[in-house]
């Protein structure tokens, strides 16, 4: 039996139209934290995993590593401990690890301690007993520094497989019609710019390839949001395979799950599509964090036995997730818990771990499908059906409509946007979202007009 594991990485645009300021400091925090640190797993362990670079990730990690970027977290990292305003304490505050979330520090110790804790402690040991603040940030840049080409690197030597996606993260299937949606309250307003779509996802692999120099074979489809209209425009670009979540493999073929049929490739518009292993992946997103570490791989061990012994012979689990956020629960951010994991599995004789694009070598699709619209959560209603998030759609569909098409409405088509509005607190995506929905309205006649 195969195995592939993909980690999933992306953060939504948080730079203010025309500015270098960052709103939100989360590209930032995770390059040191979770990119580096995981790229550096797969190289010492040697294990073959495919990650998903999104491109409005890597344009932002460029602006942070050329020193483009601005935002209040570093700010307030640099700032001498005396000057740090109430509000920019409360906020490093917020990134503190858990051990050390209900302590009376000082300033200059809770500086120290956020600084701690963006490396990984078993993998960068020396910084967790530097006290000189002034080489922790000198460390921070240098390693921001090192994330993409350590990435091309493990790349171009085959060790890891990079995959592509549409640039600003767009759900493809609401882009391509938002009808498509069976949610019963929808935005007033249609919504249908297949040419979005397409252009979004030819414009994340131009990136792609100005970035890393190769022609990436494998599409990650935002939200794992997938269509029949969707699959044509991702073979249309010229990927050989994407992958969606095994809730829709089910809806397409109208059938109850079976482990034989979700262990196989399949052909949709000349285009392979993998479906993932929800049960897996959900246990390393959110239920392993909660388990010792040798418990937790023993139990997905037993978890891969079980499927082999139901899938066709050469049959392949594909394991996708998020690759940020899981490991802040995780004992040691997760490196015990992967150096485990990916050790183990490449030492069983009844398992290979395996690169996507490898596998289509051994194994075409098996056979036709035709996919029925849908995400890694099922449906759409996280992104549409909500009052707040179908008022945006209908600003979103306003704009577009007087405005065409530009850089700023694919910003704004973004799904992030459409995730979190109704959610309480979010000030920051709901700014962000009317200031690129402004920046699209300045080439109209009458002028911004969007509040």
């Amino acid at each position: 039996m195969y195995l592939s594991i993909l980690w999933h990485h992306h953060q939504p645009i948080y730079r203010q139209p025309e500015s270098r300021h960052y709103l939100l400091p989360y590209v930032n925090y995770h390059l040191t934290k979770n990119y580096y640190p995981m790229a550096c797993l797969a190289e010492e362990t040697g294990f073959p995993c495919l990650f998903n670079l999104e491109p409005c990730l890597l344009e932002q990690i460029e602006d942070y590593t050329q020193g483009l970027a601005e935002d209040s977290f570093q700010r307030a990292l640099e700032k001498e401990p005396e000057k740090l305003t109430s509000e920019e304490i409360n906020q490093l505050r917020r990134f503190l690890p858990a051990e050390a979330a209900g302590k009376n520090l000082s300033r200059q110790e809770l500086q120290l301690a956020v600084l701690h804790s963006l490396f990984p402690p078993l993998l960068e040991p020396e910084t967790q007993a530097s006290e000189d603040k002034d080489w922790l940030l000198w460390k921070q840049r240098e390693t921001q520094k090192k994330v993409i080409p350590l990435y091309k690197k493990l790349s171009l030597a085959g060790q890891v497989e990079l995959t592509s996606s549409a640039y600003y993260h767009p759900l493809l299937p609401l882009i391509v019609d938002l009808s498509v949606n069976s949610e019963p309250l929808e935005p007033a307003l249609p919504f249908r710019y297949p040419e979005d779509a397409a252009g979004q996802v030819k414009k994340g692999r131009t990136f792609f390839k100005s970035i890393f120099a190769l022609d990436p074979a494998g599409f990650w489809p935002p939200e794992g949001g997938i269509s029949q209209e969707v699959a044509e425009i991702i073979a249309k670009a010229d990927f050989s395979y994407t992958i969606s979540d095994e809730n829709i493999l089910w809806k397409s073929l109208k059938r109850t799950p079976e482990w034989r049929l979700l262990g196989q490739a399949y052909a949709c518009h000349n285009l392979t599509v993998f479906f993932r292993d929800r049960e897996l992946s959900d246990l390393i997103s959110f239920e392993y964090q909660r388990w010792e570490t040798k418990e937790a791989v023993d139990h997905l061990e037993a978890k891969l036995s079980q499927r082999r012994k139901m899938i066709e012979d050469q049959g392949i689990i594909v394991i996708a997730l998020d690759g940020e956020n899981p490991w802040a629960g995780y004992r040691h951010n997760g490196v015990p818990f992967l150096r485990e994991l990916y050790s183990r599995l490449k030492k069983k004789d009844w398992l290979t771990p395996i690169l996507l694009r490898d596998y289509l070598k051994l194994k075409p699709a098996a056979s036709e499908i035709e996919l029925v619209p849908g995400t890694w959560l099922g449906n759409f209603s996280r992104w549409v059906g909500h009052p707040a998030k179908n008022a945006a759609w209908e600003k979103l569909a306003s704009v577009r409509q007087k405005c065409g098409q530009s850089e700023a409405i694919f910003i704004a088509e973004g799904s992030d946007w459409f995730w979190w509005f109704g959610e309480p607190g979010l000030v920051e995506f709901e700014s962000l979202f009317a200031s690129y929905l402004r920046e699209a309205e300045k080439s109209a006649p009458e002028g911004p007009k969007v509040v």
